[in-house]
């Protein structure tokens, strides 16, 4: 029964080994996106330091793939030394993904305040030139979000762009995508987007740490079942002298 029972835990450490090279892509994948993302919206996100569960998050799909690695051969061949530090390392990749949880918490809870700080400078920033990266950055939220300034269309009166160029227009960028005649001309209000963008950049922003916070806290989950599997090997090995005899290929005494 108990020679049943290792086998299982070493069936399962070895497909959890696997899973862990998986969710190693998965996790870089996941601190790239929001890089990415980032870079995008970062005119609209002064606090840099958002970008530390993503840093973090990356480090630990690297580590994950060794630690898989590390993992499958421990198990097939049973070292205790190999799974004992794959138990510790799993121990503080563990911790670490508890780390991003909480820091993705504390983030999310600051997009809000920091976009509100800071998107009004951004607009009043622009423009209209693609060389400058405040214009180049409102055009590309303004078509991905299919919004128009900051609450409404009408907050581009308010601006530096607009007093200057006295069209009695917005961006092109803020015209509806199946609107092919739109000038961005207030005239005709109905061309254009009619939300604001600031709610639809702090609702992006929150779901990317979303993204962050749920990867971490199910690849978490997964490696708890690492880690008992393991325990469940290691156990048997330290409390069973016939099983390690039958391992070694020993005979009792």
């Amino acid at each position: 029964m108990g020679h049943c029972g290792i086998t299982s835990s070493k069936t399962v450490l070895v497909f959890l080994n696997l899973i862990f090279w998986a969710a190693a892509g998965v996790l870089c994948y996941v601190g790239a996106y929001v890089f990415i993302t980032y870079d995008d919206y970062d005119h609209f996100f002064e606090d840099v330091y958002t970008l530390v569960p993503a840093v973090i998050i990356i480090a630990v799909g690297a580590l994950l793939f060794i630690l898989g690695l590390v993992g499958c051969c421990a198990t097939v061949r049973e070292s205790y030394c190999g799974l004992t530090t794959f138990v510790v390392i799993l121990l503080l990749v563990f911790m670490t993904e508890v780390a991003v949880v909480v820091l993705g918490y504390i983030y999310r809870a600051k997009v809000e305040d920091d976009v509100n700080s800071s998107i009004m400078k951004v607009y009043h920033e622009y423009n209209g030139t693609n060389s400058n990266a405040q214009s180049r950055a409102i055009d590309y939220v303004q078509r991905q979000l299919q919004c128009c300034g900051m609450h409404n269309y009408s907050d581009w009166q308010h601006t530096h762009w607009y007093e200057e160029t006295k069209n009695n227009s917005v961006p092109i960028s803020c015209c509806k995508s199946n609107t092919e005649s739109c000038t961005g001309s207030l005239t005709h209000p109905e061309d254009l987007y009619q939300e604001g963008c600031e709610a639809l950049v702090v609702k992006k922003l929150k779901e990317i740490m979303m993204y962050v916070i749920w990867t971490a806290l199910i690849f978490a989950a997964i490696q708890i079942l690492g880690i008992l599997c393991a325990c469940v090997v290691l156990c048997r090995r330290s409390r069973d002298p016939a099983y390690e005899l039958l391992i070694t290929g020993g005979t009792p005494a």
